[in-house]
């Protein structure tokens, strides 16, 4: 399949470099044919739903003519026009008049551009704020300005579930962060926002039923219940269902800082400050437990208005329930075999608390029990082998696994992973429609307010693409040309990922010119947890104000640079153009560490980069090396080559919690060089490589 943002570039009648930028579609829609010529978008842009008569319709346009002005610098002249036959965008009144997004509702639309004007039709308010999206993402700078390509769009989702989970417990996400990320979410199609607000670091919302839980379990960090109702306007206003989890009966160390009866254990305790699985968990065998609960069921549910229920259930290790006589003495009376038998009992008295208060329960796959009712909802950390069991025994799920953004692996790895593989694909059709789709799961042990945008964009919108676009949507190298691009676009939604970057950077830089740390930044990928950066060495009041916080989980310019070393591996003449970006990259690594060491000099937050530097001025030389040898076709010292292969195994360990990912594209012309070493007469001097 053609990369679809060169698709609409090249139909246009001009090759691709010939033009100043190519519309960038994510997730790519199911169907979408260019047609002639383009939409100019001017001064007098306008968008009009007329005589719809719906609030809720108006509010959205007027945030879409916003957002248009944000990435466009055009305001519309005069508002919105009342004849929508007169405008630029015309809008059809969707029939579905609900209030509320819910799970499996139409969300499809059609989009129809040409030069005189388009118009977006959806059967609900949400398939229209799904298409007022796409619209926004066509729009790019054209010969004349900003235009939009001709073209006719039929798009739906393949999965209903398309979810972001936020930790705001372990470190604290003030309000205008989530709302940010709620922007992003309906920029790329995402539906579900998943809030972790309870864990054992924090208790996040405001009880006033019992007012202990945030004023002893939150250090005064916490939304008020009337801050709760408006993310969840804010979230349902732009198509997203707010599906809160208060995790149960582990993780509840910050409950029992001001009510330690509801522990196993006899208190006091306080919140915990550190990472990891700790052994408080609720008793199981109280009556009063289940009393608080119902308590705290009853005024939590009224504040979200979604019919799913999170009671978390993971990471139970049971060291409290097996300690505590009482505890023992009633699993032997209940007859329950063991730890995991009581807190499947747990969970029964808990699904139907939230049953008799119209919720349906989710949990994470520890609380797949044979005793589990049907009705539950299990979501998926584990693998994909869960989810599927979880569905051929008749559970609705959700996948996690695979979509953990905190391990800051690649985009790719995310894009790669798909619900129904795995296990999914030798269910029944039955069983395969109860998996609901996925979640990206963004939590919090390493990343706080600052970071966290960067953290979950753009890597999400790789897997906002794989829950909505057709499941052979899956070319990677499309994806992140079109990620890069989505990227930019989503700073006019409002998340820093990028902003906040280039802010960390002049402040690691003590106030002085931050180019020799950026360049140093730029080719360096942060650790995520997982992935070799360790949560224990960090508590929450541990600044996150390092290197590789402000570090990238994946480098542009280092993927831009392993392109053009392919290619140039790939051909033994020719690559001029990719061979002299190389050069220039190279050239710029070696003599930054002169610039570098002296802004680090004295500058103790640079000290643990200084070797860094020192490593990537080692790669310019390096990677310079190997290009004179693969362009003239001299014959390699194989001692040389032996020590080069040493010295970037060394500089490709990890160091300061990041990788420098600089060494990847030098790693490639090096591997081509050692295959022409070992068949020298393998191929004719100018015979190109398949």
């Amino acid at each position: 399949m053609l990369r679809f943002f060169t698709y609409l570039a090249l139909a246009a009648g001009t090759p691709l470099a010939g033009r100043a930028a190519a519309a960038a579609l994510m997730p790519l829609p199911v169907k979408a044919e260019r047609a002639t010529g383009t939409l100019a978008i001017g001064a007098g842009f306008s968008v009009s739903a007329a005589g719809c008569g719906d609030a809720r319709l108006d509010a959205a346009l007027d945030r879409f003519a916003d957002r248009v002005a944000r990435q466009t610098g055009i305001f519309p002249a005069s508002g919105r026009p009342a004849d929508s036959a007169g405008a630029t965008l015309r809008v059809d009144c969707p029939t579905d008049k609900s209030d509320y997004p819910a799970l499996g509702v139409d969300e499809s639309y059609t989009l129809d551009v040409s030069p005189e004007g388009g118009r977006l039709a959806a059967a609900t308010l949400w398939g229209t704020l799904h298409g007022l999206a796409t619209f926004a993402q066509l729009i790019v700078p054209g010969p004349q300005g900003w235009e939009v390509p001709a073209i006719h769009v039929e798009d739906r989702p393949r999965f209903p579930w398309r979810g972001l989970m936020l930790d705001v417990a372990r470190h604290w996400m003030p309000l205008e962060v989530v709302e940010r990320n709620l922007d992003a979410m309906a920029a790329v199609k995402l539906n579900v926002f998943h809030w972790h607000l309870s864990d054992d670091q924090g208790f996040r919302v405001e009880s006033r039923l019992y007012p202990r839980l945030h004023e002893l379990g939150s250090d005064g960090r916490y939304y008020t219940q009337e801050e709760i109702r408006r993310v969840v306007s804010y979230a349902r206003d732009r198509g997203i269902r707010v599906v809160p989890e208060f995790d149960i009966p582990g993780h509840t160390t910050s409950w029992f800082a001001g009510y330690p009866e509801l522990a196993s254990a006899p208190g006091p305790y306080s919140i915990t400050r550190q990472f990891g699985v700790f052994d408080p968990a609720m008793d199981p065998n109280r009556e009063e437990t289940y009393t608080f609960l119902d308590g705290f069921f009853e005024e939590m549910t009224a504040l979200f208005p979604d019919p799913y229920f999170h009671i978390g259930g993971d990471e139970v290790n049971g060291k409290q329930w097996s300690n505590s006589p009482a505890i023992q003495a009633f699993l032997k009376e209940h007859g329950l075999a063991d730890n995991a038998a009581l807190q499947a009992y747990f969970n029964q008295r808990v699904l139907k608390l939230l049953e008799k208060h119209g919720k349906i329960v989710i949990g994470w796959d520890e609380v797949l029990n044979p005793a589990l009712p049907k009705s539950t909802v299990v979501q998926s950390w584990r693998g994909r082998a869960s989810l599927a069991e979880a569905a051929a025994q008749g559970y609705s799920g959700i996948l996690s696994w695979g979509y953990y953004l905190d391990h800051l692996r690649p985009a790719a790895y995310h894009y790669a992973v798909d619900p129904l593989a795995n296990g999914g694909d030798q269910l029944s059709a039955e069983a395969a429609s109860r998996i609901l789709g996925g979640e990206g799961c963004m939590w919090s042990e390493l990343a706080d307010a600052e970071t966290v945008d960067s953290r979950i964009w753009p890597r999400a919108a790789a897997i906002a693409e794989r829950l909505w676009s057709p499941r052979d949507t899956a070319d990677a190298a499309s994806m992140y040309d079109r990620m890069e691009t989505i990227s930019r676009a989503l700073e006019w939604t409002g998340v820093q990922h990028r902003a906040n970057y280039a802010a960390m950077l002049d402040r690691l830089a003590g106030g002085r010119p931050a180019e020799p740390l950026r360049l140093l930044a730029d080719v360096c990928e942060a650790l995520g947890l997982g992935g070799g950066r360790r949560s224990g060495n960090y508590t929450t009041a541990t600044p996150l104000n390092r290197l590789v916080d402000a570090a990238r989980p994946e480098s542009e310019p280092v993927r831009s640079l392993e392109r053009a070393a392919r290619a140039v591996a790939a051909s033994r003449s020719g690559g001029a153009q990719d061979r002299a970006r190389l050069r220039e990259a190279f050239r710029r690594w070696t003599v930054n560490d002169a610039a570098f060491q002296e802004l680090a000099e004295g500058n103790g937050l640079l000290d643990e980069a200084r070797p860094l530097s020192k490593d990537l001025a080692r790669l310019g030389s390096m990677g310079t090396e190997l290009l004179n040898y693969l362009q003239s076709d001299k014959p390699v010292p194989a001692a040389w080559l032996a020590r080069q292969t040493r010295e970037l195994a060394s500089i490709s360990k990890p160091s300061a919690e990041v990788n420098l990912a600089a060494a990847r594209p030098v790693k490639v012309l090096l591997d081509e060089l050692a295959r022409r070493h070992r068949q020298p007469a393998a191929r004719g001097a100018s015979e190109p490589r398949p």
